[in-house]
């Protein structure tokens, strides 16, 4: 029984597997959809119907510089086992290299190794968070990397206007531990802090304190807020005296991007 490229793709959608052993499948079944369904099944190369809807709450997050451009790629799994395999991470490093090269959107162009990975792997894989920064004229791209169980698990990203390298990479390692949200008071969205002072002026007045210092103290329950989520106004992770804004001084920071598993 002949088969068409549209029977192998109908085949590779229902089974998980890939391509190649989809239409390998075919050929060694006569085009008999439903016997090819179980010799891959029989082989090991489909993949579970309910893969799809397993945690991937372990992965990799790869990271490189190159240049004036910074990239980030998270590739998530099931399990750490897997997370730590070469095979898996080598997939990681090629998206992240892609990303750099090309642009966030270029890790479609690996769209066959990564279902290949898969079905080889057979676990629930997926691409999380993808970040980019190209920095502009006169800017230092920091980056860290923080490894553990041999493999990156928190990358951060940092472009630095008017200042070195170590300063970049200084602000880079503040970012892995003090996980901003917003680099500037101005980039917290007003429905996100109108939000946040309802909360505290309800957290006062459960307090019990006098009505008429109740804005005062939500006022400087804001600030504190401000701190916790805003990098600029974060104390220093090395001079906590000191928020980043003053540590860095003249320098001015453009851009930052965090990603972390889990």
């Amino acid at each position: 029984m002949e088969f068409t490229a549209k029977d192998v793709k109908a085949l590779r959608d229902s089974s998980g597997a890939g391509m190649m052993d989809c239409k390998k499948a075919l050929t060694e079944n006569d085009g008999d959809m439903e016997a090819a369904k179980k010799w891959l099944r029989e082989k090991g190369l489909a993949a579970s119907a309910k893969r799809g809807d397993r945690d991937a709450t372990q992965g990799v997050v790869a990271l490189t510089v190159a240049g004036n451009v910074g990239a980030i790629v998270e590739l998530k799994c099931e399990t750490d086992f897997t997370a730590g395999s070469d095979l898996f991470k080598g997939e990681a490093e090629a998206l992240v290299a892609l990303v750099a090269e090309k642009g966030v959107d270029a890790v479609a162009e690996r769209t066959d190794q990564f279902e290949e990975l898969q079905v080889t792997l057979k676990e629930n894989i997926s691409i999380g968070a993808v970040e980019r920064i190209e920095g502009g004229a006169g800017s230092e791209i920091g980056s860290y990397q923080h490894v553990q169980g041999g493999r990156g698990v928190n990358g951060v990203l940092v472009e630095v206007e008017g200042g070195s390298a170590e300063l970049a990479h200084d602000l880079a390692v503040h970012v892995a531990f003090a996980r901003p949200k917003y680099l500037a008071k101005d980039d917290v969205p007003a429905e996100v802090v109108a939000a946040e002072r309802d909360t505290l002026e309800t957290i006062t007045r459960n307090e019990g304190k006098p009505e008429q210092a109740i804005e005062k103290i939500v006022d400087g329950r804001i600030q504190g807020f401000f701190k916790d989520v805003v990098l600029l106004e974060q104390p220093y992770a090395k001079d906590d005296k000191q928020s980043v804004q003053q540590f860095i001084g003249s320098a001015a920071v453009k851009a930052f991007a965090q990603v972390e598993i889990g």
